[in-house]
């Protein structure tokens, strides 16, 4: 049996598990642990498992991902968001449209403190949608917007799956996250922007303009103050050179903490919930990660990779064209998994490809925009259909709104999605200009 044969069997023995609804690390390690044996017999599988198993698992780098997530917990739990939603509520409660917009600047900014999609998505929403509701919005374009603002949360840094992605590639984390910033703000106003034409172009979906908007008060800027404070430390203490990465995810977990303590919104219970939710879903994430070790490895003994850096460098065809097919296999494999598994499933196999070509770039320029373009990539699968994790998040918080609608209300965002990938992947120096600035 030839390389490409054995990998369509692993791979295809992997969706069928999946199809089962097999969890995808379960899914990952079987079909991997078969391809394993199959090539290299039992003995030396175990004696891998042995090792690579306390090897991932003992690694420092990996200490940063419950950090994070920790640190978006206690944001969550702190009561952070309800102040964050007043405050740009305030800002943009005087146009049309503007509770909507109000929600995006919302996630934005938690997502700065959050790294999570689904926290995101699920925190702004319990406090944004009711407000919404009670002025006047219709839930298609309520939660279509909250679903799609819940993608910030990994596009504004700090990002689990940006982590993630530079651990596989051996990248600088500091550097990923400042390539996302221009990324995740366009993101942003695009969908502001997407916002202020639904509502004039399709109208029924938004009130007219309040006239009596929520007004800023010194108490509302106040309540937002700790999510500048913690911001600021994490991110001007990564940059100035203060704390690595790691260093800076305990430092912001401990600012979200005390930011909770000081808003009296942080009890017990909520306590070690917090601790609770980030034990799970760590555990998730590292399962995952062995999945795909085993898979990888699976891979790497068909030297199924090699054999595709040759091919395709024997086609001759420019190396953008590469990069789209890349990106649009991506976009697939998004409808149907998530988005950790797909970048642990796919960068061991696409980065060496991606590396063997000439963009004009230095290398490591090209794993950043690389990472960027992933990243750009695997949330728009949160929002279509059948996967959609975020659209079912915030769909299953407003009982009232049918499933359909919900997924009707996240296609203009997609528009601008699709403009954004596309502008960053012909125009790589929108996520590298920042870049520049940090040796």
């Amino acid at each position: 049996m030839n390389s490409v044969t054995l990998t369509l069997s692993f791979l295809g023995l992997m969706f069928v598990l999946m199809a089962l609804r097999t969890p995808i690390a379960i899914s990952m390690f079987v079909a991997g642990s078969v391809g394993y044996v199959v090539q290299a017999g039992w003995s030396p599988y175990v004696s891998f498992m042995n090792t690579m198993t306390f090897a991932r698992f003992a690694s420092y780098d990996l200490s940063v991902i419950p950090l994070f997530i920790l640190m978006g917990q206690f944001a969550t739990q702190g009561g952070i968001s309800k102040a964050l939603f007043q405050f740009t509520a305030g800002i943009m409660g005087r146009f049309k449209g503007g509770l909507a917009m109000a929600s995006v600047l919302a996630s934005a900014a938690f997502g700065a403190i959050c790294g999570s999609s689904v926290a995101t998505a699920a925190t702004i929403t319990g406090v944004a949608l009711p407000e919404m509701k009670r002025h006047g919005y219709s839930g298609r374009l309520a939660t279509g917007t909250l679903a799609t603002a819940g993608t910030l949360g990994i596009l504004i840094p700090p990002s689990v799956p940006l982590v993630i992605y530079a651990i596989l590639t051996e990248q600088n984390i500091a550097k990923l996250f400042l390539a996302a910033t221009i990324p995740g703000i366009i993101a942003m106003l695009g969908y502001m922007a997407v916002i202020f034409f639904y509502v004039r172009l399709v109208p029924g979906h938004a009130p007219e303009v309040n006239k009596n908007p929520e007004k800023l008060t010194w108490q509302s800027l106040v309540g937002v103050a700790p999510i500048g404070v913690v911001f600021t430390l994490v991110f001007g203490g990564i940059y100035g050179g203060f704390f690595s990465p790691t260093e800076g995810a305990a430092v912001g977990a401990a600012a979200a903490f005390g930011a909770a303590m000081l808003k009296r919104e942080m009890t017990w219970a909520k306590f070690k919930l917090c601790f609770y939710a980030t034990a799970q879903s760590s555990a998730m994430i590292f399962l995952i990660f062995v999945g795909a070790d085993i898979m990888n490895s699976a891979l790497a003994l068909t030297q199924i990779q090699h054999q595709l850096v040759n091919l395709i460098n024997g086609w001759h065809v420019a190396p953008i064209w590469v990069m789209v097919a890349i990106v649009a296999l991506h976009i697939f494999l998004g409808t149907v998994t998530e988005e950790l598994s797909i970048i642990l499933l796919t960068i061991p196999i696409f980065f060496p490809v991606v590396m063997s070509l000439d963009f004009g770039m230095p290398p490591e320029s090209v794993a950043i925009w690389f990472g960027i373009m992933i990243l750009m990539v695997v949330s728009f699968g949160m929002l279509v259909p059948p996967m959609g994790l975020n659209v079912y998040v915030v769909n299953g918080m407003a009982k009232d709104v049918p499933l359909g609608e919900s997924f009707r209300g996240v296609l203009p965002f997609l528009i601008s999605d699709i403009f954004r990938i596309a502008l960053l992947l012909f125009f790589p120096g929108v996520c590298l200009w920042l870049v520049k600035f940090v040796s």
